[in-house]
């Protein structure tokens, strides 16, 4: 049954690298046709699907769905905040984790059960 916690968390956390990839990854190339980008990124973005539709189904289980939206989200800033630093080569400033940090508090009140 440990598996139906950990498995969405494993899932989300690798279905928004492809999706970090296929929104964003194209940011380092401003001079590529959007009719060239739109479907590259399409394509990389069903990976993510692939990976996404699976963790909410499994999730669903074990979490309620604002509990996995809010865990989706939170892990969308983690790795862009690494996407964004290490790919994009973008540095992150205080008011960035500032706000990444009340996401962060906002998850913490999704969790917990008043």
């Amino acid at each position: 049954m440990t598996w139906t916690f950990a498995a969405p968390v494993a899932l989300l956390c690798l279905s928004n690298i492809f999706m970090t990839f296929a929104w964003y990854g194209q940011l380092k190339y401003p001079g590529a046709p959007l009719w060239l980008l739109v479907p590259v990124c399409w394509g990389i973005a069903f990976f993510e699907y692939c990976l996404a539709v699976p963790a909410n189904h499994i999730g669903h289980r074990v979490y309620s769905a604002a509990q996995l939206k809010t865990m989706q989200e939170v892990i969308t800033l983690v790795v862009f905040a690494g996407f964004s630093v290490l790919y994009l080569g973008e540095p992150l400033r205080w008011n960035h984790g500032v706000s990444f940090g009340l996401l962060v508090l906002a998850a913490y009140f999704a969790f917990r059960k008043f």
